[in-house]
């Protein structure tokens, strides 16, 4: 049974308080998060590119596959970082508002499985770093979410980012060589995927003339 003091304190549910200082707090977070990206590309640089050379990915050898963990917070320039932190920081405050816990292991899923992809179906000749795989991720989560969320403010969001990064969907087909379709194809993929996965688990709605039961916790 649900009061209407449950529904206030709902970060999930549009228009309340508790929505607001959720993605207010996410977007806080994620905005911290950029500084930190640049910060490591200046030391890349300092060091002669050592750092994507170490820890990104390389396709097909196995001293590459450390770089499925590195990877995601290394860019080939600052015009890849500053690229990159518009979405992320948008996409990533809307995935992190659904909650912390739910926000990591996302991440970590959609980071596991882009770089597992690029690997198996990169050119064994480049080096992949970046965070795009993550950001189609977000993206795979924030459109998944409008299906099995079951919320309106999901699907709002998922068309509004439909609308403002739709063509980045191109992304997920190859094209450019220089840029890593298959972690962008895989890293969404996995979004959608993990969507389903952590999603939030909706309370089962009590009949009028059914008894509420306490549970054997409170009984």
């Amino acid at each position: 049974m649900a009061f209407d003091g449950d529904r206030q304190a709902d970060p999930t549910r549009f228009g309340t308080e508790a929505f607001y200082a959720s993605i207010g707090r996410a977007f806080v977070a994620m905005c911290a998060i950029v500084p930190v990206l640049f910060l490591i590309e200046l030391l890349d640089r300092l060091s002669g590119n050592r750092l994507d050379q170490a820890g990104g990915i390389r396709p097909h050898h196995i001293d590459g596959l450390d770089g499925i963990v590195f990877a995601p917070f290394l860019h080939a320039s600052f015009d890849h970082v500053l690229a990159n932190s518009v979405p992320l920081i948008l996409l990533g405050t809307f995935v992190l508002a659904d909650g912390g816990a739910r926000f990591w292991f996302t991440t970590a899923f959609i980071a596991i499985v882009a770089g597992v992809g690029v690997w198996f179906l990169g050119d064994g000749n480049t080096i992949v770093v970046g965070a795009s795989g993550v950001i189609f991720g977000y993206l795979g989560v924030i459109l998944m979410r409008g299906v099995v969320g079951r919320r309106l403010w999901y699907i709002g969001v998922g068309l509004l980012v439909g609308l403002l990064y739709g063509w980045q969907l191109f992304g997920v087909l190859p094209g450019d060589p220089d840029v890593s379709w298959q972690g962008h194809l895989c890293g969404f993929l996995a979004g959608l995927v993990a969507a389903v996965i952590f999603r939030r688990r909706r309370p089962r709605a009590v009949a009028p003339d059914e008894p509420l039961s306490l549970g054997p916790e409170l009984s």
